[in-house]
């Protein structure tokens, strides 16, 4: 209490805070101390009477206000505490400073904070990697993350069955690099059972001066901390994340470890689905080229041209399909193919699959049109699909005046014969649909065709395209055939090109069925460019 006796204050003022339990101080006019408690003296003794409070403590608030002081140890203190500072005044000028103590508060507000960050961090990480389903710059967008965040350098490893294991390395300051590691994983505590799925290894349990070389990226310097975690996905793990910190920083505290883990988490999922979509795509794009049609070309002296359009946009593939399959062994024809299969989009595709593979098998027997068309039959009625198809066959042979063409429609709309003089023909072949009834009836017409002249096979999704100035009219049998009209003597390429080419703009962006055109055409002699003569283009008279 020797304080106490020191200071000018009177006995009111000095019993309101000298048995106070919080820190107490008193600061004349000119701020220099003039009291203190015994809480005040153990907290501070540097505030001694006649300091300057101001200068003494570290952080006191300027002017007369509350304030907080951190960062303050007592004599007794093990750990540093916070402390909120309330001044209040008297008539004399004194002001007495009372201090309470606020570190658990603090402590709440601080972690409060920081796990907003991390909350923030986690909703943009996990939005900035679905951003892509490609797997490579899904893993560098991980590793950048990383070093943002987290560490001074990352590495992203996936599951490998070869020695050489791809990865992604992220250094603080650089581009992320593709890297193959051909190096021992079970050099690293923890790495070869992460990418395994096991849980991680404690950072505490690995030595920074063990790492191996292949490890650490060049250039970095020491390393003072690792840690080894998991990448879980979707059932099975989708790799492992490695995170270094350089000698000079803090190690990783366990706090900053299962945060990892939770950024891990989400890396894997994002990297599983990047896997996911690269294997079915793979998938998917190794069917497609089985269903898409064919790129046609001159077959038995004949030229063929198609053009195919799916109902939907967003699928490659549907109901509509041709094939040409040339002549062989004996045979003196070729065959070619065009259906369509009832409905459209993927399951249509699937059927469209098993029917081609069907007349493929059948080729031994192409020359007898209503046979294959009945094997077929037989076969689609066996299979128990709820589908249908209507088909259209023409067998092609060449001879010294023309092609011939022996023409069958199986449920199908009939061939269109382009004469030279522009003339429109329709073949009078008519059948049944495939797949409906136990038997059919087919009926085979022979074509021939002169220099110069085309038939034309489409599906109903040509003349059923909705569109024109009023939005509901269909394209037609006889638009079509005023079409057709105009482009007597032309090419394939340029007779299915135009059809093809009406019928969308016909259509526009309106819903559609498949759509599908092929040209048979007998060539009239060399092909003429639009400037020189030479290429595809117009041809001259034979």
């Amino acid at each position: 209490m020797a304080d106490l006796k020191r200071a000018d204050l009177s006995a009111d003022v000095v019993s309101r805070w000298s048995s106070a339990p919080c820190p107490v101080l008193v600061t004349d006019a000119g701020g220099r101390v003039v009291a203190r408690n015994a809480a005040a003296e153990q907290l501070l003794p540097e505030a001694a009477p006649g300091v300057v409070l101001a200068g003494a403590i570290t952080g006191w608030p300027v002017g007369l206000h509350d304030g907080v002081i951190e960062g303050v140890r007592g004599a007794a203190d093990s750990w540093e505490r916070s402390y909120a500072v309330h001044p209040v005044t008297h008539d004399d000028g004194t002001i007495t400073w009372w201090l309470t103590e606020n570190t658990e508060a603090r402590l709440a507000e601080t972690a409060l904070r920081t796990e907003r960050r991390r909350a923030q961090f986690l909703a943009e990480a996990s939005t900035a990697l679905l951003g892509s389903l490609n797997l490579q710059r899904c893993m560098q967008v991980a590793g950048k993350l990383a070093v943002q965040h987290l560490a001074d350098a990352a590495l992203l490893i996936t599951p490998a069955a070869q020695r050489s294991v791809p990865a992604v390395l992220c250094v603080r300051g650089r581009e992320p690099e593709q890297i193959e590691l051909a190096a021992d994983l079970a050099e690293v505590p923890g790495l070869a059972e992460a990418l395994q799925g096991f849980p991680p290894v404690p950072s505490r349990w690995i030595d920074p001066a063990s790492a191996p070389a292949w490890l650490i990226p060049p250039g970095f310097g020491d390393v003072g901390s690792i840690v080894v975690t998991p990448l879980p996905g979707h059932g099975v793990p989708a790799g492992a994340l490695v995170l270094l910190r350089k000698a000079e920083r803090a190690a990783f505290s366990e706090d900053e470890e299962i945060f990892a883990r939770l950024f891990a988490a989400r890396s894997g999922v994002a990297m599983s689905a990047a896997r996911m979509f690269a294997q079915q795509s793979s998938i998917t794009e190794t069917l497609m080229r089985e269903l898409l049609p064919p790129v046609l070309h001159e077959v038995a002296g004949a030229e063929l041209a198609g053009r195919y359009r799916a109902a939907l946009d967003s699928e490659r593939v549907g109901g509509d399909f041709y094939d040409v399959y040339p002549a062989a062994g004996d045979s003196p024809e070729s065959l070619v193919v065009l259906g369509d299969v009832c409905g459209k989009g993927v399951e249509a595709a699937v059927l469209t699959g098993k029917v081609r593979n069907t007349l493929h098998a059948l080729l031994p027997l192409a020359s007898d049109h209503h046979r294959v068309l009945s094997m077929l039959n037989d076969a689609l009625l066996s299979s128990h699909h709820t589908r249908f198809v209507t088909l259209a066959l023409a067998s092609v042979s060449q001879l010294a005046a023309g092609l011939r063409l022996r023409l069958t429609c199986a449920g199908h709309l009939p061939p269109l014969i382009v004469r030279a003089s522009g003339a429109v023909e329709i073949v009078e072949t008519v059948g049944t649909v495939v797949g409906v009834l136990p038997e059919i009836d087919t009926t085979t017409v022979e074509v021939m065709l002169e220099p110069g002249e085309a038939c034309l096979l489409y599906t109903d999704g040509i003349t059923e395209a909705r569109g024109g100035p009023l939005g509901d009219q269909m394209f037609g049998e006889e638009r079509l055939h005023e079409a057709l009209t105009r482009c007597a003597g032309m090419p394939a390429e340029a007779i299915a090109e135009h059809v093809h080419m009406l019928a969308a703009e016909w259509a526009r962006e309106r819903e559609h069925d498949d759509m599908a055109v092929v040209v048979i055409a007998a060539p009239r002699g060399q092909h003429l460019s639009a400037v020189g003569g030479s290429g595809r283009g117009r041809y001259t008279a034979a």
